[in-house]
């Protein structure tokens, strides 16, 4: 298995998932209904599987060997790019969440927030998807020894088949495609 294009082909679900957000948003705004468990449902998702399964390959794995072994311009492209990137996702998670919260107990207002926390989470992906797909694997493919790039080889192997045996993948991957057939 090779864990880059492991990771290349899991932003494709990712895109996915993020035209769903932005259609789902677009909903809200044109109808003004907001379906709270629809929503939910794309909050566990990015939690889930772009978060904890895919990301968690990338900083666990890939980006710590990068760190480690591919220099400052590595370090400095982990460190003060994608992880401070992971992390900005995080927030429009936790704010898209507290929005939806909010909104669900009656304050209207809050729909601005819902809106801007999702539509900033999509965009803020789709960019990064591009800078990791068209700058940070390729950097990491031409700067990693054959060795370290095996070991995270083995190492995504091993991660995907104890994701597959709780049926992670499958699970989400059933998610975007339910929610593609409500929103697009």
């Amino acid at each position: 298995m090779n864990g880059i294009v492991l990771m290349v082909d899991e932003h494709k679900w990712i895109k996915r998932m993020l035209t769903v957000l932005r259609k789902a948003s677009f909903k809200a705004i044109e109808t003004g209904e907001i379906n709270y468990a629809d929503f939910a449902d794309m909050i566990e998702f990015v939690r889930r599987y772009a978060d904890d399964h895919h990301h968690g390959k990338e900083e666990q794995l890939l980006f710590n060997e990068m760190v480690a072994h591919s220099g400052p311009a590595a370090e400095k492209l982990v460190t003060h790019g994608m992880l401070v990137e992971h992390d900005l996702g995080r927030l429009h998670m936790a704010g898209l969440e507290a929005a939806l919260k909010a909104h669900e107990a009656g304050d209207r207002e809050s729909v601005v927030d819902i809106i801007a926390n999702a539509v900033s989470y999509t965009h803020l992906l789709h960019c990064h998807i591009d800078k990791e797909d068209g700058v940070v694997y390729p950097f990491a493919e031409r700067t990693l020894d054959a060795n370290i790039l095996e070991g995270i080889n083995t190492a995504c192997e091993a991660f995907e088949k104890e994701q597959m045996a709780k049926g992670i993948q499958k699970k989400y991957e059933d998610m975007v495609e339910r929610l593609e057939k409500r929103y697009l």
